[in-house]
């Protein structure tokens, strides 16, 4: 199973889609229209203490590039890390946390599947 980030979800949702991946408390958080949405089979990842321990750790390390991140972003990519899932997403900002991390990537662009694995 993977975990959807929260454009691919919004994406899924206006293309009617049935959605079978997971999603964050975060995604919930930015968008809580997928709490009522029909064809939402997934699982909801809650953030536990040990994600927000690595979100400080993956943070601190963005910023030794120079690359910091929003915290959604770090707190998505700490519960994927955490839970061993590979992130699916459309924001290329998960491609430097993948470069400080071991988060599973997969960037696919709005008109396809276009892989790119970090």
């Amino acid at each position: 199973m993977s975990v959807l980030d929260t454009s691919v979800i919004i994406y899924k949702i206006k293309d009617n889609a049935s959605i079978h991946d997971n999603v964050t408390e975060i995604t919930v958080l930015e968008f809580p229209p997928i709490l009522k949405y029909p064809k939402f089979y997934g699982r909801i990842y809650y953030l536990r203490r040990s994600d927000l321990n690595l979100a400080l750790k993956i943070q601190l390390n963005l910023r030794k590039i120079g690359a910091q991140k929003p915290i959604p972003d770090i707190l998505i990519a700490a519960i994927c890390i955490n839970r061993n899932e590979e992130l699916i997403t459309m924001d290329d900002d998960f491609i430097d946390i993948s470069r400080v991390t071991n988060l599973k990537t997969m960037l696919i662009a709005r008109d396809g599947m276009k892989e790119q694995e970090e």
